[in-house]
């Protein structure tokens, strides 16, 4: 500690010497340049040498209250400039007043004090930031990994400054690309940007960069998939920085970097919502969700939480998912009223009893099954938990009173060719029909898949990647909308201001992704090599699996609405006075186990599942 000290006190008494040094080098030069470079004259250089020690303490006195040693020298840059032009600008005008008020300033050249303030400007900054270019360049001719910067912006300018002062860390930037032609060809921290994406497998192998870093925070999902492509010609490892947010907060630094994510392919542009009228109309009022342990119902509960809800109360039939998910709420928010409730939807009267002595304002439906095959050969369980499970929790809020009733519902119930879809779709319906029979006001939200849920393709690529592989993938041409779960979440609550009730309400899921590509990206992600160590097995299309999803049908006229990604599908129009009809015989069906009652009546109420599809599922399951 103590030689440490030392060592800061020398550099700083050098420091200290060397700018005291430079002021007669440029006093004296400021005569010798007024004079052509030619012999001060003696009268002049006696009024230079008696006024010396004037400017000398006078300039020296001037560099400590501006802060000149707080900077290091090999770390020099504009805010160090700044502080020298504030002490040359005291230093100079101190000089002024003294020599007017003893001297008149007869015979005092008048041109020598703006020649000496630019020299000494000069002398001072330039030193310093020589010791800089002389560091850095002594780094980058240095032996390190050699680092490829995509996007000359500010990220990727403060990134390079970054990984040229590191030291403990061995990386040595060689280049930059960017698409952008206004920067091409142009110099940063003396690297060139030499081209743009396309360009990268080249510049990799003429530079021979062994990593390429990603440094546009801002970067959208399609200009992520682009960048990618071209990396994934190389054989280099890629890393890229996580946010706008950090590069905002100036949080630009090696620590910062990270492996490129699925999110970073499939997200899409962040989204923008209207957090005061959500806050408004969840703060201070009870809120009840159901299926609060599954993916979408555990990040609602996450996110009311943070809105201030007066009760949070949360109905769940997995033990273990309710566990958790009380443990993480009651961690995060302490002060928090969370009442978990271990109930089937179905259990008409524990739900009745919750919502009799809770009396919540708001319930966000989420309680649903969703694995299409596994229900397929399942009605029983498909339509008793999503369909009759809706029916139940609507029925119970018309007779509490409840404000408002959110559905959570998905793109598979838009021209279903499953028991799934048509369970969703079905659910749909009751919601409808429920609106207007008391003063709940009914909106269903309807989005695609989401990134990461659980047993969706996600997590199961993960697995088997782990595994080795193969990843199976149904068909080469499969497509799927996808978005994040906070996303779908968010704009749930955003939804859940604009609806007045009946309405459907259809989030933007923006481009359709190949579940194909999904799987490469996942491989190549894992560091692995697509068909080399990790093989793709096409298995084809399982029951009741289609190669499209829809997001609205025909017959729904999607309208926009005030938020640019939620639009509103138009009702349609349904046989109400059969409806209840149908519910009872759904009901009766489950009672005696009827599976092929199930399927005629889910196929009278969603008349556009495709019989074909249910014929042949019947087929299989009972001859």
């Amino acid at each position: 500690m103590k030689k440490q000290r030392w060592i800061q006190s020398r550099s700083r008494f050098l420091v200290i010497l060397h700018d005291i040094l430079i002021i007669p080098i440029a006093w004296f030069g400021a005569y010798w340049l007024r004079f052509n470079l030619d012999g001060i004259p003696a009268e002049a250089l006696r009024i230079a040498i008696l006024s010396f020690p004037v400017v000398c303490m006078i300039q020296a006195a001037a560099y400590w209250p501006v802060g000149l040693y707080r900077g290091i020298w090999q770390f020099a840059s504009l805010p160090d400039l700044m502080r020298i032009f504030k002490a040359v600008s005291i230093g100079v005008l101190g000089t002024l007043t003294v020599l007017f008020l003893v001297t008149r300033l007869q015979g005092f050249p008048r041109s020598v004090l703006p020649i000496y303030s630019m020299l000494l400007v000069l002398f001072l900054g330039g030193s310093r930031f020589l010791v800089r270019w002389l560091k850095e360049y002594r780094k980058r001719k240095s032996s390190g990994e050699r680092v490829l910067i995509v996007g000359a912006g500010i990220a990727g300018e403060g990134l390079v400054r970054e990984l040229l002062r590191d030291r403990a860390r061995n990386y040595m930037p060689v280049a930059f690309v960017d698409d952008r032609k206004n920067k091409l060809g142009q110099d940063i921290h003396g690297l060139r940007v030499m081209g743009g994406y396309s360009d990268i497998p080249k510049i990799v192998e003429d530079c021979e960069v062994a990593l390429i870093v990603i440094a546009i925070p801002s970067a959208r999902a399609n200009e992520m998939r682009r960048i990618m492509e071209y990396c994934e010609a190389t054989a280099c490892i890629v890393r890229t920085l996580p946010s706008t947010q950090d590069l905002v907060a100036g949080r630009v630094t090696v620590d910062l970097l990270r492996a490129v994510s699925l999110e970073d392919l499939l997200g899409r542009d962040p989204v923008k919502l209207n957090w005061e009228s959500i806050g408004n109309t969840i703060h201070h009022q009870v809120v009840l969700v159901t299926g609060g342990g599954g993916s979408i119902g555990s990040e609602l509960c996450r996110q009311i939480a943070r809105l201030t809800p007066k009760k949070l109360i949360v109905i769940e039939r997995s033990e273990f998912n309710l566990f958790s998910l009380e443990q993480e709420i009651k961690e995060q928010f302490p002060s928090l009223v969370l009442m978990p409730y271990l109930v089937d939807v179905n259990d008409r009267i524990a739900v009745h009893e919750i919502l009799s002595q809770h009396q919540p304002h708001i319930i966000f439906h989420a309680a649903a099954y969703k694995h299409v095959p596994m229900l397929e050969s399942q009605p029983r369980e498909a339509i008793g938990n999503n369909l009759l499970g809706t029916r139940t929790m609507a029925e119970l809020a018309v007779l509490a009173k409840v404000q408002k009733f959110v559905l959570v519902s998905t793109d598979k119930a838009v021209n279903p060719t499953n028991v799934m879809g048509a369970s969703k779709r079905a659910s749909e319906m009751v919601c409808h029909y429920y609106n207007g029979k008391g003063i709940t006001r009914f909106i269903t939200v309807r989005f695609g898949n989401v990134l990461g849920s659980a047993g969706s393709v996600v997590p199961i690529f993960k697995q088997q990647i782990e595994r080795g592989g193969p990843v199976t993938v149904t068909h080469p041409e499969v497509m799927r909308y996808f978005m994040t779960i906070p996303e779908a979440c968010q704009l749930i609550l955003q939804a859940l201001t604009q609806g007045k009730g009946g309405e459907i309400f259809v989030l933007d899921m923006g481009e359709p992704i190949r579940i194909q590509y999904l799987a490469e990206q996942m491989i190549r992600l894992a560091g692995k090599q697509v068909g080399e160590e990790i093989e793709i097995e096409y298995t084809g299309l399982r029951a009741g699996e289609k190669l499209f999803e829809e997001l609205f049908h025909p017959e729904e006229a999607l309208e926009p609405t005030s938020h640019e990604k939620i639009f509103q599908a138009k009702a349609r129009i349904f046989e109400e006075h059969r409806f209840l009809e149908v519910l009872a015989g759904f009901e009766q069906a489950i009672a005696i186990y009827d599976a092929r009652r199930l399927y005629d009546l889910l196929n009278l109420m969603v008349p556009e599942l495709q019989s074909n599809q249910v014929k042949k599922v019947i087929k299989s399951v009972f001859i």
